[in-house]
């Protein structure tokens, strides 16, 4: 079995399509392979070894999603999101101790500012203009020569920082072989083959869309046409012209998708999907419903973090619980003490093992204590998510440890909250959060959107949640609002959604 992503990439058919785009013709797993020598040549000869660590700062597409798959084959990858301010850049540039920085040709925004002032080698990377994927890489002046070694299954492959919402970052370091692993892992639990074709909609800075996506379909010599990004207006048109068997997206992507479909039906019913997915948030069970029935076909939702190079989890093929984010697929999942280091029956914190968890932070031996436990003769990661298994192995998670609302003792589960409040025929969209209160410590609040056309009150929304839930989570503060916060992925983030929201004074 392969343990590095050259091995991964070597025994596929030399004129089969490997990355694709629109109005380009497709780059195929020869050309894939030969672009690989070519990358390598090209950072060697710019001075970068096999340990050094490469920043890639490109807009979301094909030359982002072979960039990343090219340079990982000879040095370690470092995706950062292309939207980051000045000192975001010059941050996790200095904080991954980046050698180098690729960045398109022409391009001279605030991740060249942030690269110049740290002194790293900048490679501009030049499309080809009809060819999806294919590019070259210059650097603009030639450091000493490279080491020549190549990466084996113990050298990091990837570094993605977690999104520190509540505190400093962290590094996230993952190797050959837990990229491999987690791209096999996804192939088995999707039956993937080399005549699946994934259409992908996220962003290629973050780990759903560069392993769910993009490295589980190379591990099965399977295509992936890659967009420029996730665009409801166009999601239809791009399906249309990739005709693809499956896409993967997070809940408020498939919920935009559902509300252009009803105008769409010609689509997709000429492009027959084989599967939808969904991970990185929760999916409501009533939006996993409607999609079954608008695309009629499994909708299969999964569990991922970056630690565990994205799967914990998924749904299988052939049973999809609502609710629940389905049985382990690919690393042992357990259920240990919140605070004490031991594996338990009953709820409790997940905790995962496998080749695709993560060695650990880098350079945070604190967060590696508190994280990592040995038991039962294996060391467990803490995912930091509540749930239990239901009595046929599906995981059910109740939330985040840290979004668990506390209301004068009582713990509430914002993903119950969610649930419910689903239900209203006039909400489209919620994320139920802690809102903090002077005496009770938290209170139970919801930020809504109502569907197009709809009108409901506060009160009417409370009232409907009243005669369905217990008082105590019921929320005392509904906010209506056009649209919900997002993080760059696209997720609705309960941590300092009160803050945002302008419901509380910002810490600080």
């Amino acid at each position: 079995m392969s343990s590095t992503l050259t091995s991964m990439l070597a025994a596929h058919a030399e004129d089969a399509p490997a990355i694709g785009a629109s109005e380009k013709s497709w780059l195929t797993y020869g050309a894939l392979r030969s672009l690989s020598q070519e990358v390598r040549t090209s950072l060697r000869a710019n001075g970068i070894g096999a340990k050094d660590r490469v920043a890639i700062v490109l807009p979301n597409g094909a030359a982002m999603a072979s960039a990343f798959i090219t340079i990982a084959q000879t040095a370690t990858t470092a995706p950062l999101n292309p939207n980051y301010r000045e000192d975001e850049f010059a941050f996790y540039l200095e904080d991954l101790t980046a050698k180098a920085i690729v960045l398109e040709a022409g391009y001279s925004g605030p991740a060249e500012a942030a690269a110049r002032r740290q002194g790293l080698a900048i490679l501009r990377l030049q499309q080809d203009s009809t060819v999806a994927g294919k590019f070259s890489l210059t650097g603009e002046g030639a450091g000493d020569e490279g080491d020549d070694n190549v990466p084996d299954q113990d050298d990091i492959a990837l570094i993605l920082h977690t999104s520190g919402t509540t505190s400093r970052p962290k590094i996230v370091p993952l190797l050959q072989s837990n990229v491999t692993a987690s791209a096999r892992n996804i192939a088995v639990s999707l039956n993937l083959t080399s005549s699946d074709r994934c259409l992908n909609v996220m962003p290629l800075f973050h780990i759903h869309g560069l392993i769910a996506a993009v490295a589980s379909s190379l591990s099965v010599g399977a295509s992936i046409c890659c967009t420029s990004g996730f665009n409801a207006m166009t999601f239809f048109a791009n399906m249309a012209e990739a005709k693809p068997t499956w896409y993967t997206a997070v809940p408020t992507m498939h919920q935009a998708i559902l509300s252009r479909a009803g105008r769409n039906e010609d689509t997709i019913k000429a492009n027959p999907l084989r599967f939808l997915r969904s991970s990185s948030a929760s999916l409501p069970a009533q939006v996993m419903e409607a999609l079954r029935e608008t695309f009629n076909a499994p909708v299969v939702e999964a569990y991922g973090m970056t630690e565990a190079t994205h799967q914990m989890c998924c749904n299988p093929l052939e049973r999809q619980k609502p609710g629940s984010v389905g049985v382990a697929a690919g690393p042992e999942v357990r259920i240990a003490h919140e605070t004490e280091n031991h594996l338990i029956e009953g709820i409790g914190e997940v905790v995962i093992s496998g080749p695709n968890v993560t060695p650990g932070y880098e350079s945070n031996p604190d967060a590696n204590a508190k994280n990592f436990f040995e038991a039962n003769g294996k060391r467990w990661f803490r995912t930091g998510d509540q749930g239990s298994f239901d009595k046929d192995g599906f995981l059910e998670l109740t939330g985040r440890l840290k979004e668990i609302i506390n209301r004068g003792g009582e713990k509430i589960s914002p993903l119950e909250v969610d649930g419910v409040l689903m239900d209203f025929p006039a909400i489209a969209q919620v994320v139920t959060f802690a809102l903090p209160h002077p005496k009770l410590g938290e209170e139970v609040a919801a930020a809504v959107v109502l569907r197009e056309g709809q009108t409901a009150t506060e009160r009417d929304i409370r009232d409907f949640a009243a005669t369905r839930m217990a008082d105590f989570k019921v929320p005392r503060k509904v906010v209506i609002l056009d649209e919900i916060p997002k993080g760059a992925t696209g997720k609705m983030q309960r941590i300092g959604m009160a803050e945002k929201l302008g419901l509380v004074e910002k810490a600080g």
